[in-house]
C-alpha cells in the first residue's frame, strides 16, 4: 500500500483526507493508495513520524508547519525555495525528501477567471506560509501586492493603516488568516469593510464555512466573492501529479 497524508496540528477538519479518500474510491485506487492525517503537536516529531510510516510516498503540509518543516527536508523545488514555504513533500526513490509548493498554483487557477482590467494590486491579510505563496502567485501574473499584519515589517502595513485609499488602490483583498474558520465562524479580519465596492474581489482561503463572515461583509458592498475550496482542489491535484511523476 502506498501511503500519503497531511502533516499539521489539530487537523481533524482536514479537507485533504476526505478529498483524496473520495478520489481513490471513485478512481478504483483504494487498494493501492491510502491517505491519513499525521497530526503532531511539534515539528520536532516529524522525522520520527516519517521513520514510523513505511510505504510513505508523499505528504501535504498545513498550518502551522509550512515554513517550520523546511529545515527537515533534503531539498526544495525552485518555487518552494522562492516562496519560503512548503505545502507538498515528495519522498524520492532514494529516500530523500523534497519540498514543493502547489498553493500558489491552486490560487492562480481559482483567481484568474475573476480578473478584470482594473485588478492591478492586492492586499494580503496575514503573513504566514499561505500568504507567501499567494504573493508569489500574484507576482507571477504581474499583480503587485502588500501584506497586512498586526505588526509593521518590510512590504507590510498594519490593519490600522487601512483606509479608503487602500481599498481604492488595491481591488483584490485576500484573507490568508484563519479568522472565521469553523467552528469560530463569528471571527473576521479587522478591516474597514465599508470600502469594498463591486469592483473588488474578496478572496478567502477558508473553505469551511463556505461563506465566511469576511465574505459576507464584502458581499454587502457588492464585491465579487471566492472561497478557498476550488484553490484546494487545484493544489491537491497538482500535488497528486508531483507524487506520481518519476
Amino acid at each position: 500500500m502506498k501511503k500519503l497524508g497531511l502533516l499539521g496540528k489539530n487537523i481533524g477538519y482536514s479537507f485533504s483526507r476526505n478529498y483524496f479518500t473520495d478520489k481513490f474510491n471513485k478512481e478504483g485506487l483504494a487498494d493501492v493508495f491510502t491517505y491519513e492525517n499525521y497530526d503532531i503537536d511539534s515539528i520536532e516529531k516529524f522525522p520520527e513520524t516519517i521513520k514510523k510510516t513505511p510505504g510513505l510516498i508523499g505528504l501535504n503540509v498545513t498550518i502551522p508547519y509550512k515554513e517550520a518543516v523546511i529545515p527537515f527536508l533534503d531539498g526544495l523545488s525552485e518555487n518552494a525555495r522562492q516562496i519560503g514555504a512548503v505545502n507538498t513533500i515528495k519522498m524520492e526513490t532514494n529516500g530523500k525528501l523534497t519540498g514543493h509548493n502547489t498553493d500558489y498554483y491552486g490560487f492562480l487557477q481559482s483567481l484568474q477567471p475573476l480578473l478584470k482590467e482594473h485588478h492591478k494590486k492586492a492586499l494580503i491579510l496575514g503573513t504566514g506560509g499561505a500568504a507567501k505563496a499567494i504573493a508569489f502567485g500574484l507576482t507571477e501574473i504581474g499583480i503587485d501586492s502588500e501584506f497586512v499584519s498586526r505588526k509593521p515589517a518590510a512590504n507590510t502595513i498594519t490593519y490600522g493603516d487601512l483606509n479608503r485609499q487602500s481599498f481604492e488602490e488595491n481591488q483584490i483583498i485576500i484573507n490568508c488568516t484563519p479568522l472565521g474558520t469553523s467552528p469560530k465562524t463569528e471571527l473576521f479580519p479587522d478591516i474597514p469593510y465599508d470600502f469594498f465596492t463591486p469592483n473588488h474581489i474578496a478572496f478567502d482561503l477558508i473553505y469551511n464555512p463556505e461563506k465566511t463572515t469576511f465574505l459576507k461583509k464584502a458581499e454587502e458592498k457588492g464585491a465579487v466573492l471566492k472561497n478557498g475550496y476550488e484553490m484546494l482542489v487545484f493544489q491537491a491535484e497538482k500535488a497528486w501529479e508531483i507524487w506520481n511523476r518519476d
